[in-house]
């Protein structure tokens, strides 16, 4: 059965910060992060990156809630992800579109995206998100790997393989346990 318009609500129970009842939080992961995109952010206070991300997934593995994102090797985020231990997902209001496209089309290996957008940065204990967040997802790195172009050729049609793939690298997937989740609408 196919079914349009579905939207998933995901439910974590986990102790949380800013005296939000984590019970009753409620988004559609799959909605955001396709339609709304959401910022992928790896680093610390010292230094840090940050992209646009729409792929990506939420659910529970070795009996714990998880956050899973896929990155290039190609991309600046991807050595901050590599050389970090804990990472962001943080998703915003509409108000910020422009804001979240500027970080997706800009490096910030090429100059100071985040001076482009209304965007100012929270610093937190081991990463970064940002104050206009309406939600923040804190994920501890527990799991990556390069995902097999075999695999991906052999499950595409040429057309979808050569447009994510045709010169480019495999995206490498994290998987993250999620430690804390911030709702920036306290």
């Amino acid at each position: 059965m196919i079914m349009e318009n579905m939207t998933f609500f995901l439910y974590l129970n986990i102790v949380e910060s800013n005296n939000m009842n984590i019970d009753e939080l409620k988004f559609a992961p799959l909605n955001d992060l396709n339609n709304n995109y959401a910022l992928l952010t790896a680093g610390n206070k010292d230094s840090f990156n940050t992209m646009t991300i729409s792929w990506g997934g939420f659910g529970t593995i070795w009996n714990k809630p998880v956050v899973t994102v896929y990155v290039k090797p190609i991309r600046y985020t991807y050595n901050f992800m590599e050389n970090n231990d804990y990472f962001t997902i943080s998703f915003y209001d509409e108000k910020y579109k422009n804001d979240l496209l500027t970080l997706g089309t800009k490096s910030g290996k090429d100059c100071d995206k985040i001076s482009l957008t209304k965007l100012s940065p929270l610093y937190l204990d081991n990463c970064v998100s940002f104050n206009e967040a309406n939600i923040t997802i804190i994920c501890k790195k527990i799991y990556y790997q390069d995902l097999d172009l075999d695999i991906i050729k052999n499950n595409l049609t040429d057309d979808i393989f050569n447009h994510f793939y045709g010169t480019d690298p495999v995206h490498r997937m994290y998987i993250g346990e999620v430690i804390k989740i911030i709702n920036g609408n306290l």
